[in-house]
């Protein structure tokens, strides 16, 4: 990292890799990796880590009791991680945390939410819904596009020197607020249709569904308050692309497209980036 002045690490591996990749290779390159990069960056004085985590390394706190509210997820939630893949991701955001405390390197997290263009890993949610049905209706609560992604990340590059170190969700600003997450938990459509009167109209003429209940609700207020960041795809740019017949993706992501996920352990090093 000689000459280096800023280090964006995405490299990962990630939830669908839970099911063809060991424990082991999980510690080696999502904890192992990222203290890798924390040593080399705090050696030679890096002036920036942005460190890219996930919405996911909250876990079971992201599923509250049945009967209650949605859950209202800001970074003060505790994370509960229920896999490998979320035990590996926060304990890399604390070896950062870490750094930063002990050898004063300014970083700064991104908990970022679902923007893979691939197919959900969900065998069960793949099969409910159609991938454009599903993935619009997780700009309400769980996704956000690439392009945002990025101007993310870029900003925080920019700011870590001043903030010094701080974790922020990275997620497409939702419509809903406090007082919705009891009747969210309930009836999602009737919740959407507060907000988008429009919505059914457009999800008639595509036969798309609406999820009958959305359990969290991603909150981006700290994100937009500290670094700036002014995300520009959200569930009524999306809503309107579709009634216009224009692809709700931003240019970026259409160009980056899909990547997929490898399957085998001997080409995952090189990984992509995270997912939420």
């Amino acid at each position: 990292m000689k000459g280096a002045d800023a280090v964006l690490h995405t490299a990962t591996l990630h939830k669908p890799h839970v099911s063809t990749h060991s424990r082991q290779s999980f510690v080696d390159t999502n904890i192992t990796g990222t203290l890798n990069l924390l040593e080399e960056a705090a050696s030679v004085g890096v002036r920036s880590f942005v460190f890219t985590s996930t919405t996911s390394a909250f876990g079971v706190a992201l599923t509250p009791p049945a009967g209650t509210p949605a859950a209202w997820v800001t970074e003060d939630v505790t994370p509960i991680p229920k896999n490998i893949y979320g035990v590996t991701k926060t304990a890399a955001e604390d070896m950062c945390e870490l750094f930063h405390r002990n050898q004063r390197l300014p970083l700064l997290i991104l908990r970022t939410s679902r923007f893979f263009p691939e197919e959900d890993d969900d065998g069960e949610t793949r099969q409910a819904y159609e991938d454009g049905n599903l993935k619009a209706n997780e700009f309400l609560y769980r996704r956000v596009d690439i392009e945002d992604a990025v101007s993310a990340h870029l900003l925080a590059l920019e700011k870590a020197p001043a903030i010094g170190f701080g974790r922020y969700i990275i997620s497409a600003t939702t419509p809903f607020t406090r007082d919705d997450l009891f009747d969210l938990r309930a009836n999602a459509p009737l919740v959407v249709k507060r907000s988008f009167p429009d919505y059914e109209e457009e999800y008639a003429r595509r036969t798309w569904r609406m999820f009958p209940g959305i359990e969290r609700v991603y909150v981006n207020e700290r994100a937009r308050k500290d670094l700036g960041w002014n995300p520009r795809y959200d569930f009524r740019r999306v809503l309107d692309s579709l009634k216009a017949g224009a692809d709700p993706r931003s240019p970026l992501s259409r160009e980056v497209g899909s990547k997929g996920y490898h399957p085998t352990q001997t080409t995952v090093a090189k990984s992509h980036n995270d997912r939420g």
